[in-house]
């Protein structure tokens, strides 16, 4: 017996929490409910030594491995081959040394009679928690081969958004690092070299040349202490956004953020109506799957409005007035949840809700680099602009009285 934790509602209403031993999670389902509680969420709790050992250094499991694990099970599963036997032959083959142990520990646990669902529940790290709920809605409907093709193609699609962005950023950043670093070189290695020479000529130095000495010099003398000041600030940056609040704070930023924050937004958006989709079309309970979704949109400020849909909707509340009391979704995204609450198909409208904004996303994310270049180039313009008048002008001066002697 596998021995399982739970959150649910007494008779009252009252939200409770325990533990509880049982053969499977339906059967968990079934104690609860004969002792008057109604689940909300049942996980299984695995005891340490159950665990497969994992190095500090080990391989991390990627999107990409869980697409191609939710394809190839789609085919296995599609083809007619038995659970155990998928999984088995899934861990001979798989490339890497964690999935092969993570698949193995699964393959056991079926062994043992455990559903895949729960098997897979027991490794948080490598199968997240939407991916989990789904395969279980699969095994209790008899659509494990659906739910894997709702996966892999959810995933597929999570991938190349955040490939998207990635190929995004990574022009304007190495902009930024170029800059960063021609700074410190400028400041710390080719500045002194001309102020030298112009204490040897000991000529009246302009505003602009002054000021970049001095800036020079500040560099020169404090760049240790300021290395320290840098690595310390990254480091109370991290801990920070690792506290609960400073992680609603720096979530919430993101999505505020000058030219990025309303692409960080839509595609949390699109993020959200997927998996919410995703959710109710394997037939998730309403409230269960929003509790899933908050996870799901990896944005913890995102993920506290969802939150407070669902205690919304546990009060009694509908669908679209939970979701308009959060004042977090677009009229769109309101439109579509209301007429699908009323028609029943909730899940079809935020699919194309999911899809309009991946195509805003897409289109914002190709006009990016336009929208930044000029930025990036009045930036070079004004360091360069700088570094002219404060260096060029005294040499100008010096000629110019040279020639005039």
């Amino acid at each position: 017996m596998a021995e399982y934790t739970y959150r649910g509602r007494d008779a009252s209403g009252e939200l409770i929490t325990g533990g509880l031993e049982a053969n499977s999670e339906r059967a968990a389902a079934d104690t609860l409910i004969r002792r008057g509680v109604t689940p909300l969420s049942i996980t299984v709790r695995r005891d340490k030594q159950d665990e497969p050992t994992v190095s500090f250094f080990s391989e991390k499991i990627t999107l990409d491995d869980l697409i191609v694990f939710t394809r190839q099970m789609y085919s296995l599963t599609k083809a007619g081959i038995p659970i155990l036997r998928a999984i088995d032959g899934l861990a001979e083959n798989s490339p890497k040394k964690r999935m092969r142990q993570v698949l193995k520990d699964v393959g056991e646990q079926l062994e043992r009679g455990r559903e895949l669902s729960a098997a897979m529940a027991g490794h948080p790290k490598v199968f997240p928690r939407l991916l989990v709920a789904v395969v279980h809605v699969g095994e209790n409907t008899g659509q494990l081969e659906e739910a894997f093709e709702q996966l892999s193609e959810y995933l597929a699609k999570e991938q190349d958004t955040r490939k998207q962005v990635k190929a995004a950023l990574r022009y304007p950043m190495f902009i930024v690092s170029a800059l960063v670093v021609a700074m410190f070189i400028l400041n710390i290695w080719v500045i002194p070299t001309f102020a030298r020479m112009f204490e040897q000529f000991g000529a009246e130095l302009p505003l602009p040349t002054r000021i970049l000495l001095g800036t020079s010099d500040f560099f020169v003398t404090w760049w240790p202490l300021m290395l320290v000041v840098m690595v310390l600030g990254w480091i109370t940056f991290n801990r920070f956004k690792a506290s609960k609040d400073g992680r609603v704070v720096w979530d919430r930023w993101k999505t505020q953020m000058p030219i990025f924050g309303d692409i960080v937004k839509r595609s949390l958006l699109s993020r959200f109506s997927r998996s919410f989709a995703v959710m109710l079309r394997a037939g998730v309970p309403l409230t269960q799957a929003l509790h899933l979704v908050a996870d799901a949109v990896d944005n913890y400020w995102m993920a506290q409005r969802v939150d407070d849909m669902r205690r919304t909707i546990e009060r009694g509340e509908g669908l679209t007035r939970a979701a308009q009391s959060t004042h977090l979704f677009t009229p769109l995204v309101m439109q579509m949840i209301s007429v699908g609450e009323e028609t029943g198909r909730v899940d079809e409208l935020l699919n194309e809700v999911a899809d309009y904004y991946e195509r805003e996303v897409d289109y914002d994310l190709k006009s990016l680099t336009a929208r930044i270049e000029p930025i990036l180039l009045v930036l070079v313009a004004v360091m360069v602009a700088i570094m002219a008048l404060g260096i060029f002008t005294p040499m100008w001066d010096m000629m110019d009285a040279y020639k005039g002697r």
